[in-house]
C-alpha cells in the first residue's frame, strides 16, 4: 500500500514538474515592454476567437508604403472581461493603436489600447499590473469604465 501511494506522490510532483514549461508561452520576452508605439491605420480585419484575438490593420507610413500590422490580445473571455467586444471594431474602422512591438521590429505586438472612430478607447490591461486589470474589469462590471 505504502508503495502505491509513493509511485502516485512521485507521478503528482513529476507531472506538476514537466508542465511548468507550458506557462511560457504567455512571457513576455518578445516583447518591448518597455516601449509602446502608436498607429494610425484602417481595420483590415478583428479576428475573435481562441487562443487569441487579432486586430490587423493597415498603417501608412511616413514614406507613404502602407505596412500591415497585427495585434494580438488574450482570448475572448479575459477581452469581454474588460470591456471588449466581437462587434466593438470593425473592418473599414479607423483607429488609433498603441502596442507593444516585438523586439525583433516586425510589424507585430500585444495591444495596450484602441481608440475607436466613436471616440471609446479599449484597454486591454496589456503591460498592467493584476491589480489595474482587476481594477478594469470591476469598472466594467459596474458599468463605470469610460
Amino acid at each position: 500500500m505504502r508503495s502505491k501511494v509513493m509511485a502516485i506522490l512521485v507521478l503528482a510532483v513529476g507531472g506538476v514538474t514537466l508542465s511548468v514549461p507550458l506557462f511560457a508561452h504567455h512571457g513576455t520576452a518578445a516583447f518591448e515592454t518597455e516601449k509602446k508605439v502608436t498607429l494610425k491605420g484602417t481595420v483590415t480585419e478583428w479576428l475573435w476567437s481562441n487562443p487569441h484575438c487579432l486586430l490587423q490593420l493597415d498603417v501608412k507610413g511616413d514614406d507613404g508604403k502602407v505596412v500591415h500590422w497585427v495585434g494580438e490580445t488574450q482570448n475572448p473571455v479575459s477581452m469581454t472581461n474588460v470591456g471588449w467586444s466581437k462587434a466593438a471594431i470593425k473592418s473599414g474602422d479607423e483607429v488609433t493603436v498603441t502596442i507593444l512591438q516585438v523586439k525583433n521590429g516586425m510589424p507585430l505586438g500585444r495591444l495596450v489600447s484602441v481608440l475607436l472612430p466613436n471616440g471609446k478607447t479599449l484597454i486591454s490591461g496589456e503591460g498592467a499590473s493584476r491589480e489595474v486589470r482587476d481594477e478594469l474589469e470591476r469598472q466594467v462590471r459596474e458599468g463605470t469604465s469610460k
